[in-house]
């Protein structure tokens, strides 16, 4: 085994369950293996693609040597910032939608259903870790036996690659390093701060305001998902109705019950810039 230096890495808040997650998809006392000869395959990023590719080959059981590389936390996108904590968020979020709807079931709801914000999210950092061993280092390497390598990667020649201070050689290579959210380019907006996808599922208050750039998927499951745990919530979007890519149909059901909930639209805009005051931040459009 090789001691090779990588760069540490840490979830706010490091509670219990963000430090269980760490500990499985970036453990910090990892060893790198010492590289083999040759690797029939190295896959570069343990997002759910590159596990699923890499897993696939090692599992073929016909003895190709696999190696894969991750920077940052093994399960990518949909275990750390996609899928799992948004569905958590949307669960919790759903219950208070229905509460709000129980009389139409013949049930009374109180008057004032009360939400409480820190428990929500310290429900979806349980539930991630708790699933968060099937995207393990350790599964990964003791399992399917394929070389587990933590740090960032980068190609050296056609066959070569450099990865924590090692060279890896290899006969071939699939690049699954995903993509990540873009910051628009508004004025003033990275001087005001701004949350994506990577650390609004880190936070542990609710923001009494917020303001949701972009009306597709992602946008607008956070739109709904923070209005109906507490948040007045305004969803600004480029296009002339939410979801613009999805099916009309749908989509017009989606933005009605927008509408319906309270949800603020503001559509076929354009953002100018984003000014940071003492009462929050102000933003201008068109």
């Amino acid at each position: 085994m090789y001691n090779s230096p990588f760069e540490r890495v840490s979830v706010p808040p490091m509670d219990e369950y963000n430090q269980t997650l760490v500990n499985y998809v970036h453990p910090p006392d990892w060893v790198n293996p010492k590289p083999v000869d040759c690797y029939d395959l190295v896959v570069i990023g343990a997002g759910t693609a590159g596990l699923v590719v890499a897993a696939g080959a090692a599992g073929m059981d016909i003895g190709l040597k696999v190696a894969l590389i991750e920077k940052h936390l093994m399960g990518g996108d949909c275990l750390n910032v996609g899928c799992v904590p948004s569905k958590c968020l949307i669960s919790s979020s759903r219950v208070v939608a229905q509460m709000r709807e129980a009389a139409a079931f013949g049930i009374r709801p109180p008057e004032n259903i009360e939400v409480d914000f820190p428990a929500v999210m310290q429900r979806m950092r349980k539930l991630r870790a708790g699933i968060s061993h099937h995207d393990s280092a350790q599964r990964f390497r003791d399992t399917y036996g394929i070389n587990v390598f933590l740090g960032n990667a980068s190609f050296s020649s056609d066959n070569t690659l450099e990865v924590a201070g090692q060279t890896l050689r290899f006969k071939k290579a699939v690049i699954a390093t995903g993509a990540r959210a873009v910051r628009p380019k508004i004025d003033g907006i990275a001087e005001a701060g701004f949350l994506t996808n990577e650390t609004v599922f880190s936070l542990t208050e609710c923001p009494k305001r917020l303001a949701v750039i972009g009306g597709g998927p992602i946008g607008c499951e956070l739109a709904q998902s923070f209005h109906r745990l507490g948040s007045e919530v305004v969803l600004f979007h480029r296009g002339s109705h939410i979801l613009n890519k999805e099916d009309a149909d749908a989509a017009e059901i989606v933005q009605n019950v927008f509408i319906k909930e309270g949800i603020g639209l503001v559509l076929g805009c354009k953002m100018h810039r984003v000014e940071k005051t003492e009462a929050g931040k102000t933003i201008y459009f068109s």
